[in-house]
């Protein structure tokens, strides 16, 4: 039976606006909260959240670069990496390479509301395993928000850096979901021989930087007159360069909506039309078969066409990795694979997760099977691991090559193993380049394990760890490469170790004359506990290409530890890049007025064209800096700067970082304060740590989100030993008092009111903490404490968290309050 592509619809828009346009089509797995949210407002203010852009056919007509304020921060600066994928080094002795490709359909977040930078939420979904894609479709677009959906740029950055080209949508929904056949007619209308919403598609994509567009028309009643000026519209613009379309399989060449579930007669002039070129590729609709994936072949063969442009789709949003699929129709054991394969929603693994290890763990299990080795795949599994079919591709494939094992997300910033930023954070243009092999580890004895650590980095939100029993040697494949060796190539390692003494360690490379035979350089000892830089001579290796990096362990350790914070490959010395000029705040937004804004910045972007990204921080008084964040574009939005105390002015800095990490020097600003800094509550949404938390729903965010209404989980709650509650106010601020709101005051029993506590206070990490409340034989449900004071974190500290024996610490609020 026929089934349609379920439809990503995130939002259901305000009473309001549904006089203006049908309701949009709920996705059936969306939170409450999601499926109503508010309607993205008309235009946005000069310092305010830019977000990435959406359309309507008549709409677009309309959008000009030169005149969206959005569009600037919507740009993505990382060209298309061309990758290699070398037959000999593939993982899985059973993956091919060169024949069926993966193209994945991916929603990042709502059509409306996307940020185009990132944003301070750590939850995002990361993806990691671009190894396997070929393409990649920002999926999205609802009838009640807008049909054309370009790609954010932290997307296409990431996607780009790895080679795999991106998709926006385009999307026709049904009449049930509020589609309207005129919107399809408002498409593909004509002015002579233009197209004008074709050469608008072409336009958002050259500006933006991204590939091309799904097309999905599932809306009914159309005829044969506008299936052929759909495919009119696309060979028009497949004539004007080089902008892609992917079609999906569900119009067809009567103008009525019919899902083949293959290729054929009915749907193959939307892929070739005789001796013109309609669309690059086509995703065939997920009800396929053994025959008709056979034939689907055989038609695409006679038209001139590879079978590997067209993608059979599966749909993994409900299921994930527990989905049912014909694996040995798609990619039949010891033969050619029969097309390519089209993932619909593999964000699964994401949004089923508990946690972020748990996330982890599920996109592993997905891409790379149950065993979590990519070399290591069970064909009878019923999800066996993509990686024991497709074979990985790398864009390492030229120097420099920089690694710091980011993966678009954390819950700090360090910059050269300095801690610049605390708070969770996503954006994928500061992701490096996954590892090729996630992950593969040759021993004889005990295995390490690797895995990506998010409790510290040298440069970013993590770094690579290996852990276990070193009783043999271990050598961790990491990247496939394709780099030639010069005179001057230099190979450099940052490692961090427990103690001082010998890291166990060694580089290893192998080169493309012997690409499974590794060379190793060994890096020595750590003076110290600090992250320390290796730096390894290849020139002795010149003239050869490295085929891999690897590290390799060896030696005896029961308890092996060691962080890697960055690999590098470059020729000569690191690039100090040339700095940014002509800094610039295009606006300013009050969140507080005269407390904390937002900004949008701009400048010139420096010259030689050497530069990964640039890095915006704010000066602090006691000379130290803040990160703020990081693009490779040449604006970018800051969505919180907070005066310290009463100063006049904030200084920010960006600098350039080079593609091999050197930094310029900093073009600066000053963003003045005129008003007096308002008494409020400082910790309201800012970041919370504690020592544990009673359930998933109780960590200390929620002490500090300004509600004591949600319920019993809206509260901070635990049972460790060792009782406190911390939370960073961004910076040094004045204080006049604290306010606790303990267990009554969110509706529970006075009996768990906190009895015995204490509040205490530092400006710097190395400070100790100070107590400025001590409180025994409390019973209220609200308590105040004034203070005179200057902090920035702040900590309570339960004693005795109840009247009774009840060994449940339950805190709704913990309030700071002052300038």
């Amino acid at each position: 039976m026929s089934r349609r592509l379920p439809l990503l619809l995130s939002a259901v828009l305000a009473t309001a606006a549904l006089a203006a346009v049908p309701a949009a089509h709920a996705d059936p797995h969306a939170e409450p909260s999601a499926r109503f949210a508010a309607p993205a407002p008309a235009a946005t203010a000069a310092g305010n959240q830019p977000y990435a852009s959406y359309w309507y056919p008549s709409t677009i007509l309309a959008w000009d670069p030169a005149t969206d304020p959005d569009a600037r921060f919507n740009r993505s600066r990382v060209p298309l990496q061309p990758r290699t994928s070398d037959p000999a080094l593939r993982a899985n002795p059973n993956a091919r390479a060169g024949e069926g490709k993966i193209a994945s359909l991916v929603s990042f977040g709502p059509t409306s509301n996307n940020p185009s930078q990132g944003s301070a939420d750590p939850n995002y979904y990361a993806f990691g395993y671009w190894q396997y894609v070929d393409k990649l479709v920002f999926w999205g677009g609802s009838a009640g928000e807008g049909l054309i959906l370009a790609p954010n740029p932290t997307v296409v950055d990431a996607a780009h850096r790895n080679g795999v080209k991106v998709y926006g949508t385009v999307f026709f929904p049904p009449g049930a979901y509020g589609g309207r056949i005129e919107w399809v007619r408002d498409f593909v209308q004509k002015s002579g021989s233009r197209y004008p919403v074709a050469d608008k598609l072409v336009q958002a994509a050259r500006y933006y930087g991204f590939d091309g567009w799904f097309i999905n028309q599932e809306t009914g009643g159309g005829d044969s007159t506008l299936a052929t000026e759909l495919r009119d519209l696309m060979q028009y613009t497949k004539a004007q360069g080089s902008t892609e379309f992917m079609w999906y399989d569900a119009m067809t060449t009567t103008g009525a909506v019919g899902w083949q579930n293959a290729l054929t007669s009915a749907n193959s002039p939307y892929l070739q039309d005789g001796s013109k070129r309609t669309s690059d590729s086509m995703f065939l609709n997920f009800g396929w078969t053994s025959t008709g994936l056979d034939s689907s072949r055989t038609l695409a063969r006679q038209l001139g066409r590879s079978e590997y442009e067209l993608y059979s789709g599966i749909d993994t949003e409900a299921n994930g990795y527990n989905t049912s699929v014909d694996w040995n129709t798609l990619f039949p054991p010891g033969q050619p694979h029969t097309t390519s394969l089209g993932l619909y929603r593999p964000e699964w693994t994401w949004k089923s997760a508990t946690d972020r290890a748990d996330f982890y763990a599920k996109d592993a299990r997905y891409w790379v099977g149950a065993n979590g080795d990519p070399s290591n795949t069970n064909r009878s599994d019923s999800w066996p691991g993509l990686a024991g079919y497709v074979a990985e591709s790398s864009p390492v494939t030229a120097k420099p090559f920089v690694t710091n094992f980011g993966t678009g997300q954390g819950d700090f910033y360090n910059s050269g193993g300095t801690r610049v930023a605390t708070g969770g954070w996503n954006n994928l243009s500061l992701q490096d380049v996954p590892p090729t092999y996630r992950w593969m580890v040759g021993s004889d004895g005990s295995k390490l394990t690797p895995s990506v650590d998010f409790t510290d980095a040298y440069q970013g939100g993590s770094s690579l760890r290996l852990t276990g029993t070193l009783d043999a040697t271990n050598t961790v494949r990491l990247y496939q490469t394709s780099l030639p060796v010069a005179a001057d190539t230099r190979l450099s390692v940052v490692l961090r170790t427990p103690a001082a003494g010998p890291t166990r360690l060694k580089a290893a490379v192998s080169f493309t004359d012997a690409p499974s035979s590794f060379s190793t350089l060994d890096l020595g000892a750590n003076s110290g506990t600090g992250w320390e830089r290796h730096t390894l001579d290849l020139s002795p290796y010149e003239g050869r290409t490295i085929a891999q990096i690897a590290l390799q362990a060896d030696g005896s350790d029961p308890a092996y530890d060691i962080r890697i914070g960055q690999i590098a490959v470059y020729d000569g010395t690191v690039e100090t890049p040339d700095a940014p000029d002509g800094l610039t705040v295009l606006g300013a937004s009050d969140i507080v007025a005269g407390s904390s804004q937002s900004l949008r910045l701009s400048w010139m972007a420096a010259p030689g064209g050497h530069v990964h990204h640039y890095e915006v921080y704010r000066r602090n008084a006691d000379g130290t800096r803040t990160f703020l964040g990081a693009t490779p574009n040449d604006a970018y939005f800051v969505g919180r700067l907070d005066r310290a105390g009463g100063e006049d002015g904030t200084t920010l800095d960006v600098e350039a970082v080079s593609t091999t990490f050197g930094r310029s020097a900093a073009a600066t600003t000053t963003v003045s304060w005129t008003a007096t800094p308002p008494v409020g509550n400082l910790a309201l949404n800012r970041l919370a740590t504690a020592s544990g938390r009673c359930n998933a729903d109780e960590g200390p965010a929620k002490a500090v989100n300004g509600s004591v209404s949600g319920g019993t989980s809206d509260k901070w709650c635990t049972l460790t030993r060792g009782k406190w509650l911390e939370v960073d106010l961004g910076s040094a601020r004045q204080l006049s008092k604290f306010v606790v709101r303990h267990a009554s005051a969110g509706g529970e029993s006075a009996s768990y009111n906190t009895r015995d506590f204490s509040i205490r206070v530092r400006s710097n990490t190395t400070d100790p903490w100070t107590t400025v409340a001590n409180v025994t034989g409390n019973t209220a449900g609200t308590t105040t404490h004034p203070v005179t004071t200057t902090a920035r974190y702040v900590r309570l500290v339960v004693t005795r968290p109840t009247q009774t024996t009840d060994p449940a610490a339950r805190i709704y609020e913990f309030e700071a309050w002052g300038r």
